[in-house]
């Protein structure tokens, strides 16, 4: 994939990207205020909505379930039982219905809600047309609407329907009660209720609203406003839940986008819903969004002239520096840059202007160098002979020495060839524990000939770990330390060496019986060479292998020193990138 920065120009990228991101940015707000606004008004509207619905919820449930008591109350009435048992004869049968339609007509005239009241009864007495009270057939019941609820139950709720009454066809429900004596069925009371009472209370102080009174069933009973039909709303409404809730219902088969907020409680049996249109709702969230919208439009405007100039303001001092640089020659005439610039730009100049000119020293030193290339490689092959004489030297030292027959120069001038060897080691800075130990048995054979039979030593190491190697001149200065400074007042004196392995790690022991780590009294304080190659061997082992591996000194119970060296398991020598 290309990177679009390593291929065009600067200035249109930075035009084009700034536009890009400015557009982005101002749709993303639009959107996401249009989105957050809109869900803070659905769950504000849905949460007050809710909440009214139960108030008007729980005052109808009131209203309907006194007309259920009051229906209970009636149907058990004695009066009543005894003149639907019809066992009168013609004179009492008549006064009972006298007094059953009083007290019927009471309740009427006392509930304004209530609309009339109907009696079904076998051989009924005939009221007057325009009497709230009617005594009908039971036969006739069928025919009432809403009666058929019976079916399934001993009382029920028929939805609004229009009932013929002395003022004509009135909206009315109507509360369904079977009168039931002793196992016998009596007949039916009917309650009629005036649906405008009920309207008004569904309605509330909210014109206009789309409202749906239903049933525990989800049968609709009653419906204000443009509402949705039964067999869309229905099943987005759990019925079998008490619970208060909202359904967004999204546009479908050419309805529009709805708020479904319904009521259900524990004390009622009833459903409200209200629909709400969520054009409606989100109107002001639109409107929000498209204010942003042009105000962002008129920003990226603005900003896209202001970004114009700007990016025309940063490349200008980039393409003089370009052009600078393609037609830049050693010791040519090259352009000249601005000076006027104290910004970034100005750094870019100055720093490009030292540039060329150390470009120049650098050019004008080439030759200067290279001479000195040469005379450093001479002196180099020169100090190459140094060592090459020294042996020669030495060998001709031993020689005059064994022609002078002393026997004892002689040796210690070929253990110190020996050492000398050992130590330059061809400039490696890794020996093999061999080469080491055999430099630290010359260095002890020379001291033994200075003591004579006062110096002992030993050394122990297997054949398998005399193959691994260690940084060159591990061993000597401690054994050095032991001999100079651990022996200083002593006529003897014993050095061991013991090489172990334990696991990964190569593990070196020195002891000597000599004073310990206190410096006896009369030492030459001057002396540099115990302290410094120590330090020395521990600053090595610190930055060849890290802080895991390094040396303890300590003193011996019995006298003298302890020194332990661990090390790790090397089959070969580290790279010379690596060395000191």
């Amino acid at each position: 994939m290309i990177n679009p920065f390593k291929k065009y120009r600067i200035d249109r990228l930075f035009f084009h990207s700034f536009a890009i991101v400015l557009i982005a940015v101002i749709g993303v707000t639009a959107w996401t205020s249009y989105s957050n606004s809109s869900k803070a008004l659905v769950q504000t509207t849905s949460h007050y909505q809710q909440l009214l619905l139960d108030e008007l919820n729980n005052e109808i449930t009131t209203r309907l379930v006194m007309i259920e008591q009051i229906s209970l109350s009636s149907s058990r009435d004695g009066e009543l039982t005894n003149y639907l048992l019809n066992r009168q004869d013609e004179f009492e049968r008549y006064r009972r219905r006298v007094n059953v339609e009083s007290a019927l007509a009471n309740l009427t005239y006392a509930i304004p809600l209530i609309q009339g009241i109907d009696l079904y009864m076998d051989n009924p007495i005939q009221s007057e047309r325009q009497n709230y009270i009617q005594f009908r057939n039971l036969a006739d019941l069928d025919k009432r609407e809403g009666s058929e609820c019976l079916a399934q139950s001993d009382f029920c709720w028929s939805k609004e329907y229009n009932f013929p009454s002395i003022q004509g066809e009135v909206p009315v429900l109507s509360f369904f009660r079977k009168i039931i004596y002793e196992n016998d069925y009596l007949g039916v009371l009917v309650v009629h209720i005036k649906a405008g009472e009920i309207r008004k209370l569904l309605t509330g102080n909210s014109a206009g609203s789309n409202r749906i009174m239903a049933d525990s069933e989800g049968q609709q009973m009653m419906q204000i406003g443009d509402a949705m039909g039964q067999t869309n709303w229905s099943r987005w409404i759990d019925l079998r839940s008490n619970k208060s809730g909202y359904v967004h219902i999204p546009a479908q088969e050419g309805a529009r986008d709805t708020l479904l907020v319904y009521s259900r409680m524990d004390n009622s049996v009833w459903t409200l819903i209200e629909f709400t249109s969520w054009k409606q709702i989100t109107a002001s969230s639109l409107k929000l969004a498209e204010w942003i919208g042009l105000i962002g439009v008129a920003a990226v405007l603005l900003v896209l002239l202001l970004t114009h100039f700007l990016s025309r303001q940063f490349t200008k001092p980039i393409k003089k520096l370009v052009t600078a640089m393609r037609g830049y020659s050693v010791g040519g005439d090259n352009a000249e840059l601005p000076v006027d610039y104290e910004n970034e730009f100005g750094y870019l100049f100055s720093g490009y202007r030292k540039q060329n000119e150390r470009i120049e020293e650098l050019y004008l030193s080439l030759e200067r160098r290279y001479e000195q290339q040469r005379k450093a490689e001479i002196e180099a092959l020169q100090a190459n002979i140094n060592p090459h004489f020294l042996y020669n030297m030495l060998d001709q030292l031993n020689w005059m020495a064994i022609e002078a027959g002393q026997d004892e120069l002689s040796r210690i001038l070929e253990l110190m060839g020996r050492m000398f060897r050992i130590g330059l080691s061809n400039g490696n800075s890794f020996i093999t524990v061999a080469d080491e130990l055999l430099h630290i048995k010359c260095y002890l054979e020379i001291q033994q000939l200075r003591w004579g039979e006062g110096l002992e030593f030993r050394i122990e190491a297997a054949s398998v770990l005399k193959e691994l190697y260690i940084p060159k001149l591990t061993l000597q200065p401690f054994v050095e330390n032991s001999i100079i400074h651990g022996f200083n007042k002593q006529r003897t004196g014993c050095v061991s060496i013991l090489m172990e392995r334990f696991a990964d790690v190569l593990h070196i022991v020195i002891e000597d019986n000599g004073s310990g780590l206190r410096e006896p009294e009369g030492s030459r304080h001057n002396r540099p060479t115990g302290g410094y190659g120590i330090r020395n061997v521990r600053e090595r082992i610190t930055g060849y292998f890290g802080e895991h591996y390094g040396i303890v000194l300590s003193e011996r119970e019995e006298g003298g020193t302890r020194v332990e060296i661990t090390l790790p398991l090397m089959t070969e020598p580290l790279a010379e990138t690596r060395s000191l």
